[in-house]
């Protein structure tokens, strides 16, 4: 399975891309890792998905030809079959359903990270019979995989990672980590949150279970996706046991009362009628991205992203995780006891990213330009 590869620079030129990013102006925008500015080719899907819309039942044709698309496109990202990927509505109706599928026990162990967000890390907390929850806990804000070593056993049942953290932006070594699972938890299920990766970095994570992210970061779509990755190995492990009617084979059939008989594996996360417009955008984002490729956003982006870590230490503020040239990722966060003095100042210069509870996130796409982030260390440099 190929995955994306080079095609335009549109997204990555300073004059162009605002020609599909009209929104941005003269914003700099450091935030995507909240929420994405789509392109305009996202508009124009969501107006495709309201002419369909306006035609009623026979407008369906063109929405589940659409989901067909999305699913298309959205496998060559995760780099597995067409089959093994599907939709729901978001991560966190992901993991619960995961959850469903696991049917986890009180003497179970599960691993999660301080790092992972949480719609990976408490439906494990959450549950009628808890497992037992163990957490891999960051150093110097990476996770190490000797740390992890004691963490795993006979008992581990499942271990939940995030390929980039929301937090910091620490990107995993995953052949260490998965080296260290399969040794160790060689019957451990690995579920991998790939939200703050996917449309930014390359999704390989050879040896994962469940790959999970949702649509409205950096594949650069809208609210009311998430992607779900489950290879045909797991498939049956993995399937869900949640009620329904769209993930379920006999739906409509005489015996609907008596059995519900879901498909295999990713499709089963597909549990009602899909949000359609969610996939719409997604459909029109990851090919508007597809047609740019990963690896220009990332020889345009990346530079930026050592720009902002080196010009924050030069100020005397110390990112949260180090920089590692062969993982590196989209994000740079810092604390600061007048964290909200520094937001101030950012927002009053036309900066925009996230600031919560101490702690400053920034993040680059290839829709940033180097001036985005000499205006977000000017007025850095100036609050201080």
């Amino acid at each position: 399975m190929r995955c994306p590869v080079r095609r335009f620079l549109r997204m990555l030129n300073a004059q162009s891309r605002l020609q599909d990013f009209p929104s941005l102006g003269d914003l700099a925008y450091l935030n995507t890792a909240a929420e994405s500015i789509p392109p305009l080719a996202v508009h124009e899907a969501l107006e495709a998905y309201w002419r369909d819309k306006t035609l009623g039942m026979r407008g369906r044709d063109g929405h589940f030809a659409a989901v067909e698309q999305c699913r298309e496109v959205a496998a060559r990202f995760l780099c597995l079959p067409t089959a093994e990927v599907s939709f729901c509505s978001c991560s966190s109706e992901a993991y619960n359903l995961l959850a469903t599928a696991l049917q986890l026990k009180s003497d179970d162990e599960v691993v999660v990270s301080d790092l992972d967000f949480p719609a990976g890390a408490t439906p494990w907390l959450r549950a009628a019979t808890p497992p037992q929850s163990r957490l891999w806990k960051a150093r110097d804000g990476e996770l190490h995989s000797a740390d992890l070593s004691a963490l795993l056993g006979p008992k581990t049942a499942l271990v939940q990672v995030s390929l980039v953290s929301f937090y910091n932006g620490h990107r995993l070594d995953w052949q260490a980590f998965h080296q260290v699972v399969s040794q160790l938890a060689p019957q451990a299920l690995i579920a991998v949150d790939i939200t703050q990766a996917l449309g930014r970095i390359p999704i390989d994570c050879p040896g994962a279970d469940i790959l999970i992210s949702s649509t409205h970061k950096w594949t650069l779509g809208i609210h009311g996706g998430c992607v779900v990755g489950v290879p045909a190995a797991r498939a049956n492990r993995l399937t869900t046991r949640a009620g329904g009617w769209y993930h379920l084979s006999n739906a409509f059939d005489a015996d609907r009362f008596e059995r519900a008989a879901s498909r295999e594996g990713a499709a089963s996360y597909s549990v009602g009628m899909p949000s359609f417009a969610a996939l719409y955008a997604l459909n029109a984002s990851l090919r508007y991205l597809e047609g740019i490729g990963l690896s220009a956003i990332a020889a345009h982006a990346d530079p930026l992203v050592q720009q902002l870590d080196e010009g924050l230490r030069a100020l005397g503020l110390e990112p949260m995780c180090p920089r590692h040239a062969q993982r590196p990722s989209g994000i740079v966060a810092f604390r600061h006891a007048q964290s909200a003095m520094m937001h101030q100042a950012l927002q009053e210069a036309g900066v925009e990213v996230m600031h919560h509870a101490g702690r400053i996130r920034l993040a680059v796409h290839g829709y940033n330009q180097p001036s985005c982030v000499q205006r977000a260390l000017k007025a850095l440099a100036g609050s201080l």
